[in-house]
């Protein structure tokens, strides 16, 4: 078997990136965030020719719950 040549190199130095990943980790995300996340989501997935818009899957989100473990 030929001898494989790593497709990555070397790994480029980004301290800002750095930087800001350390931060994100600290960050709590509001439920009215995450409340529009999974909006933005639904509303992304659903079929192109739907009825559906955002408000409308807002309003459907509040009359559905989401179980879920702890």
């Amino acid at each position: 078997m030929a001898d494989r040549k790593p497709i990555l190199g070397e790994v480029p130095q980004r301290p800002e990136l750095d930087r800001l990943f350390e931060e994100s980790k600290s960050h709590v995300v509001p439920d009215a965030e995450l409340q529009e996340q999974r909006v933005s989501f639904a509303y992304g997935n659903a079929p192109q020719n739907s009825a559906s818009t955002k408000d409308s899957v807002r309003e459907s989100s509040q009359s559905m719950r989401i179980l879920h473990d702890d």
